[in-house]
């Protein structure tokens, strides 16, 4: 993208799109005002694109237009809106100028901030559009977030990125990442956050919606999208919403089987917490966007074979660019007050305990600590073996960082023995103690020496082990895709 200087500003872009003659129809907003169609009215022109503008604000009168919905700012209430609207527009004008014409229905359903401050401002926003006269429609559909304190602003807000919506959607469809980039343009990502997005239509035949979620993410629209066990694109509030929650991080490059058996284990032990008991549950595989960039550029294909493997066995996926745990468990407390688990390795509990990581914080480690574990957070550790272990901490210096401790040959390190560096001991024994961090029972001992790395190397050089080292539904899956560098072993010739 250009730099901010040599943008279109909003109103140069909705005179663009009014002085463009083809592109005719409605606007149809609820719940802050009609935000996105007055920017085209102020343009200048307006007449040469606008059909109808309606706000139905009554609840009354809206249900009587577009029917009923369980809830007003609702994916739900927008397909109603885009139904109804689009279907008018088609049958009052397409006898008229529908050879010359390429018609588009925009709504909005939002909620700005009320009197008081005290609701979520949100909303739904979508586009169905012709891209040739008579043509089918496609559709894009992106959920946003406003995180200005005034409704005021708010409203000018949704104002930008609705106008920023409909150019990008007329003028960057060949290009959809310029198109998801140029959301923000005029804004910056501090006033909104756009944390879902979807596209439909023959416009967007081959488009791959999770890539274009994580382009919320790479462009700093959002800090995490999920993914459902089909693949599909979820809004994170609607999985989330006052559920207790257990997340694993890993790479899952790809998944093995000690990554579902540390899920399954800690899994296990969650449910039996009194505060989880008879609680709704939502089991999350993370990975973060650092994990995805380690090779220093983003990996489209590497990134879909893992979110498709961890679908394939049924986990829901969280992708963030949260580094931190403690930014994680925050972002969740968004949607919950409800009881929140974390499952990890050893490796990833001495990562936590590494200060260089809370340099920035003004408290240091006692801050990320109090961030962390506030609000009913604990910590399900799974064990390591010894010499695992001690290769870790030799690979990754930890040796200023963990005390230096004999253990006898062959010992399972867990959350009980590890050795944190002397000066942060009693914090550790401190959390130990209370429950925030546990160990992880029950796992199968056969396992332990399974790492994603061995597997993936094992895959690259054809060495037909590394099946018994995933679950079996991820072998079929990454056969039949030729993932992660997998060809199939040249035949022997006979008599060799």
């Amino acid at each position: 993208m250009s730099e901010q200087k040599d943008l279109l500003t909003t109103n140069q872009k909705a005179l663009t799109i009014n002085l463009d003659m083809p592109k005719y129809g409605t606007f149809a907003e609820i719940g802050a005002g009609q935000e996105v169609a007055r920017e085209f009215f102020q343009a200048g022109g307006a007449s040469g694109t606008i059909a109808k503008s309606i706000s139905a604000y009554d609840m009354v009168f809206s249900d009587a237009i577009y029917g009923k919905a369980p809830r007003y700012v609702s994916r739900e209430r927008l397909k109603l809106m885009l139904d109804h609207e689009y279907q008018l527009l088609i049958d009052r004008l397409s006898t008229t100028r529908g050879d010359r014409t390429t018609f588009f229905v925009f709504a909005d359903t939002v909620a700005t901030s009320n009197y008081k401050g005290t609701n979520e401002a949100h909303g739904w926003l979508g586009l169905r559009f012709q891209t040739e006269a008579k043509g089918e429609p496609s559709e894009i559909v992106l959920h946003v977030r406003m995180w200005d304190k005034e409704a005021v602003l708010q409203q000018q807000a949704l104002g930008k990125v609705g106008v920023n919506f409909l150019y990008g959607a007329f003028y960057y469809r060949d290009d959809l990442g310029k198109l998801i980039e140029s959301l923000r343009d005029n804004l910056g990502t501090d006033r909104i956050e756009i944390d879902m997005l979807r596209f439909s239509g023959p416009a967007f035949a081959n488009v791959d919606n999770r890539l274009m979620s994580l382009y919320l993410v790479k462009f700093g629209l959002t800090n995490a999208v999920m993914f459902g066990q089909k693949g599909e694109v979820l809004q994170p509030s609607e999985v989330l919403h006052k559920k207790a929650i257990l997340v694993e991080r890993g790479s899952f490059r790809p998944v093995t089987h000690v990554n579902v058996d540390m899920l399954n284990c800690a899994t296990a032990q969650f449910v039996q917490e009194p505060l989880v008991k008879g609680k709704d549950l939502v089991v999350i595989m993370e990975i973060t966007m650092n994990n995805l960039l380690a090779a220093g550029a983003l990996d489209a294909h590497d990134f879909l074979s893992r979110v498709d493997l961890l679908a394939d066995i049924g986990f829901t996926v969280l992708i963030s660019n949260y580094s931190e745990y403690y930014r994680l468990t925050s972002y969740f407390r968004r949607y919950t007050k409800e009881m929140i688990g974390v499952t990890m390795g050893i490796n990833n509990l001495l990562e936590i305990f590494n200060e260089k990581y809370y340099e920035n914080l003004e408290g240091g480690i006692l801050e990320s600590f109090g961030r962390l574990f506030r609000n009913s957070v604990k910590l399900y550790i799974y064990p390591m073996r010894q010499d695992a272990y001690e290769a870790y901490v030799a690979q990754n210096e930890f040796g200023h960082g963990v005390s230096n401790h004999a253990f006898a040959s062959n010992v399972l390190i867990n959350a009980k023995n590890v050795k944190i560096v002397d000066h942060l001991s009693n914090l550790y024994a401190h959390l130990l103690e209370n429950h925030y961090i546990d160990c992880i029972v029950g796992f199968d001992t056969k396992i332990l020496s399974i790492f994603s790395r061995d597997v993936l190397r094992r895959i690259k050089e054809k060495d037909p082990t590394w099946e018994t080292m995933v679950p079996t539904p991820v072998v079929e899956a990454i056969k039949r895709r030729g993932l992660f560098g997998y060809a199939e072993a040249p035949v022997a010739a006979a008599g060799k």
